[in-house]
């Protein structure tokens, strides 16, 4: 029984054979061909009906939907390759998962930890980043010196860096520890957090996600990495 149709972007994206951008790219150079016809961006395949290929590559069979949850160490940068011999937390994937092409939602630079998601689901990752979805992410910040509250509605009302305009949801201070915030961000551009602070004279020491949506990071040693169930998948997306 065939399933419901979907666009060839989407349908060779979640075969595993390449990203939505790839496909794009490969219908626009005219290498992808349904049922012996030169496809076009945006148009229909049935899964189990229609036969795709790439060049001579039948491509079938669609990858179930996989979302794991990391404990990102310091150290790995959030890339499928990096050009310069770096490590990257795919190596830290676990077998069958380091076989498939996932990716990672959202990005934890080189020097940050904490909470990153990887997947093979290009839809519900541009739902998780993109502040119309109305996901919260949340960090743990420590500066190289004590925070002043004064600083926060600045914070929040943001700055313009490299014509880029940065703010933070929410900053909250740690009463016990002068130098620690919590930073709420709805948006999730490159470096935001460290550019920010950097504006108002801070340095970032330590930087720790530790939540995204309703999903909390709990009890994982860093380089840790599982699988999350539907119901985890779920709260991700509560109060959003």
């Amino acid at each position: 029984m065939a399933d419901e149709p979907m666009r060839i972007q989407k349908y060779l994206a979640q075969a595993g054979a390449c990203s939505r951008r790839e496909a794009e790219r490969l219908v626009a150079e005219g290498k992808v061909t349904v049922n012996g016809r030169q496809a076009e961006i945006g148009q229909p395949v049935t899964p189990g009906k229609d036969v795709v290929k790439v060049g001579r590559k039948v491509i079938g069979g669609l990858v179930r939907t996989t979302v794991l949850m990391m404990n990102k160490p310091r150290g790995y940068l959030c890339t499928n390759l990096d050009e310069f011999g770096g490590q990257t937390v795919f190596e830290l994937v676990p077998p069958p998962f380091n076989t498939q092409r996932m990716f990672c939602v959202g990005r934890l630079d080189k020097d940050s930890e904490g909470l990153l998601l990887i997947t093979n689901d290009g839809a519900l990752a541009n739902k998780v980043m993109h502040p119309s979805g109305g996901i919260t992410k949340r960090y743990e910040v420590t500066l190289n010196r004590a925070y002043d509250p004064a600083l926060t509605p600045k914070l929040l009302k943001g700055a313009k860096h490299e014509d880029e305009f940065l703010r933070f949801a929410k900053v909250i201070q740690d009463p016990s520890v002068p130098e620690r915030i919590e930073i709420h961000l709805n948006q999730g551009r490159k470096r935001e957090i460290r550019r920010l602070l950097e504006i108002f004279g801070f340095h970032v020491k330590v930087l720790r996600r530790f939540q995204i949506g309703g999903l909390v990071l709990r009890k994982m040693p860093p380089g840790d990495c599982r699988q999350l169930s539907q119901k985890e998948i779920a709260t991700i997306f509560e109060g959003a």
